[in-house]
């Protein structure tokens, strides 16, 4: 049966046709900003253009809170105009005329992951996601746990001691606010502006510093971007460290626009911080690479109508 799966972001909307594991048809559209009936409307366009079959179900992977019984998303930040609760499940449902299943962008990658991509053959397995942010994803006993608030795998919403950045959430020393792309951009301009001087600044400018902007710096030595990664890999391994004692995991997957353009070698140092963290230091536990790149979210989304 062939099943569409969607990847809404912030700035593009990825589909994919599959039947089972084999990707029969690939599209991408642009994300509009002009609210929630702009955004369905690139959905069907984008669908369209997957050439499957009408009746073929539909599963969105959005970034944000999700009710997934009501197919509802709860909050959706980085989505312009989608300001409270929007029955999206529903509305994609009736201007598709077909099964429609909604979930958050970072549980589908992470069941993408352990179905076809690095955590395949794992039941326990955590995927962490760095990139504007940090997201995660868990499968615990073989099944994807969303927990009863569907807040279930949030790492970057975990907390460490001794830190006082603020998270975009509004909270106060969040994985996010230090490991995360947009609050490490933050923190090296004003250490720029403070008279520590940056080659990440003179690269961006005033555009948003990529991902390859942190490559490129610190392939050239910067100490700013080291030290920024440094605090960043420490701060990693201590959550999921921590996350892999508490439930047991065996597998770990990284992935994420930040972690792919750094590479294994980032990975690798992840995975080190995290061995010299865990209580059991036999644990089975390893740390990989996300195999999957930017189609794991919309691979994992066809795969919903299985669930």
């Amino acid at each position: 049966m062939v099943a569409i799966g969607i990847d809404l972001g912030g700035t593009k909307i990825q589909g994919v046709a599959t039947k089972g594991d084999e990707v029969v048809g690939e599209a991408k559209v642009a994300t509009p900003t002009g609210g929630v009936e702009a955004v369905v409307e690139a959905i069907v366009t984008c669908v369209a253009r997957l050439d499957a079959p009408a009746s073929a179900p539909v599963g969105v992977g959005a970034a944000g809170v999700v009710d997934t019984e009501s197919g509802t998303l709860l909050q959706a930040p980085n989505l312009a105009g989608f300001d409270g609760p929007v029955p999206f499940g529903p509305l994609l449902a009736e201007a598709l005329d077909t099964r429609v299943t909604v979930d958050n962008d970072a549980n589908v990658a992470v069941l993408a992951e352990h179905l076809m991509g690095a955590g395949r053959g794992s039941n326990d397995l955590l995927g962490v996601w760095v990139g504007t942010g940090i997201g995660g994803g868990l499968i615990l006993d073989g099944c994807l746990r969303r927990g009863p608030g569907g807040g279930a795998g949030e790492i970057g919403h975990m907390a460490l001691v001794g830190t006082t950045r603020v998270c975009t959430c509004g909270m106060v020393g969040h994985l996010e606010a230090i490991a995360g792309r947009a609050a490490m951009e933050a923190e090296a301009r004003r250490r720029h502006a403070a008279g520590t001087p940056t080659l990440m600044v003179e690269l961006a400018g005033d555009k948003r510093m990529k991902s390859s902007v942190f490559a490129k710096a610190l392939d050239a030595g910067d100490a700013v971007v080291s030290e920024l990664l440094d605090e960043a890999v420490v701060a990693l391994g201590t959550v999921i460290a921590s996350a892999a004692t508490l439930v047991d995991l065996d597998r770990v997957v990284v992935g994420g626009g930040l972690a792919e353009k750094l590479g294994p070698s980032f990975v690798g140092r992840i995975e080190q911080a995290v061995r010299s963290r865990l209580f059991v230091p036999t644990s089975p536990l390893r740390v990989l690479p996300a195999s999957l790149g930017d189609l794991a979210g919309a691979l994992g989304a066809a795969r919903l109508s299985d669930l």
